[in-house]
């Protein structure tokens, strides 16, 4: 049985997951989720995935949701097959968590609410709000600024070997 991705290939969250199984050499199938006819909100949608978000996987029955855990479960289980994507010694694995962390935590919510605020809310019928976007761009902006400090001197987020916080 293959693993299924179900999600909206436009997707930032499935995306990710997609990129992970590629660089993994993981075989999978995508499930498209069609958000227009609300398959996201269906009963048999929701019960593999409470939130009614995407993405979400089916691994021969065994079923994940939230795509960072997705993709921390993908490189856990096939760690020696296709990029290793999270250090295993000590060091290397704490500046990954601070990576991931300053993904998360710096980059991921100005750059998703802007997203939704240009692009989702207007799929979804809403008048989007030029000042909020300004405004997430300009924080997004200055944290990128620090990325563009720590990528001065190193090649990516965690060190010189590209990780799951790329």
């Amino acid at each position: 049985m293959v693993l299924k991705l179900f999600g909206m290939p436009m997707a930032t969250c499935a995306r990710r997951v997609a990129t992970i199984l590629v660089e993994k050499k993981v075989p999978f199938e995508f499930v498209l989720v069609d958000f227009s006819k609300a398959e996201h909100k269906s009963p048999a949608y929701l019960a593999s995935q409470p939130f009614g978000q995407v993405p979400y996987i089916d691994d021969e029955g065994f079923i994940l949701y939230e795509s960072r855990a997705i993709c921390r479960y993908i490189e856990d289980k096939y760690p020696n097959q296709g990029t290793p994507l999270v250090p295993t010694d000590s060091q290397g694995k704490a500046l990954f968590e601070q990576a991931a962390s300053i993904e998360y935590s710096n980059f991921d919510p100005f750059c998703s609410k802007a997203v939704a605020e240009m692009v989702f809310k207007p799929m979804g019928g809403q008048a989007s709000n030029k000042a909020v976007f300004d405004e997430l761009i300009e924080t997004l902006s200055a944290r990128l600024d620090v990325y563009e400090s720590i990528l001065g001197n190193q090649r990516y987020l965690a060190g010189n070997e590209v990780t799951l916080a790329d």
